[in-house]
């Protein structure tokens, strides 16, 4: 079994709770309280080739007075999901902050995700093609989301658990290359490496 630490990042509100209670325990509930400082949940996923992964989750708040404590449950992660609202426009610059800040003091190859939530609602305020070229731009992963519905969620976090077991079994005397393929129209990248 593969442990790896992962971390999710983002502005309040933009769903990381209900994102991770949809894949830990596949519920969503219409109102939750916000998270203080950070909680933590763990899940395992068994990829197509038998190995296991295990994700130990740090949902952390979204409330500007946590950011300090940012760095405190980043710091050792393999794989960081910065989460916007495609309904609300600020979401998405402040996403982007996020990953400047991930790259600049987190843990070199970290594996970056920009998922967008809310797709189950229609009102949206962020440009899918803007997001996806940034995405590709930066060597990112990227998904839309629905932690309402379940939608893309539990393919997202396969996805970077097959990207992580990848990585871990190539960490030997040769660099194997990490890249990323471009996108797909549903919103999640086709693979890497």
């Amino acid at each position: 079994m593969l442990h790896f630490k992962v971390v999710l990042l983002g502005d309040s509100s933009v769903g990381k709770s209900s994102i991770v209670s949809r894949f830990t325990r596949d519920e969503f509930f219409e109102f939750k309280e916000p998270t203080i400082g950070a909680a933590f949940h763990s899940s395992s996923i068994v990829l197509d080739n038998n190995i296991t992964v295990k994700m130990e989750l740090w949902d952390t708040a979204g409330q500007e007075r946590y950011r300090a404590l940012a760095p405190m449950y980043y710091r050792g992660a393999k794989a960081a999901f910065i989460v916007y609202d495609i309904t609300n426009k600020g979401s998405i610059d402040s996403a982007k902050s996020w990953i400047k800040e991930v790259i600049i003091k987190g843990e070199p190859g970290c594996v970056l995700v920009l998922l967008g939530n809310k797709m189950d609602i229609p009102n949206r305020h962020i440009d899918y093609d803007d997001v996806i070229s940034f995405a590709n731009a930066n060597n990112i992963l990227f998904s839309e989301v629905s932690a309402k519905t379940g939608e893309n969620i539990n393919k997202i976090f396969t996805e970077v658990a097959s990207v992580l077991a990848n990585k871990t079994q190539h960490q030997d005397n040769r660099p194997k290359p990490f890249t990323i393929r471009s996108a797909n129209k549903i919103g999640i990248l086709n693979g890497c490496c």
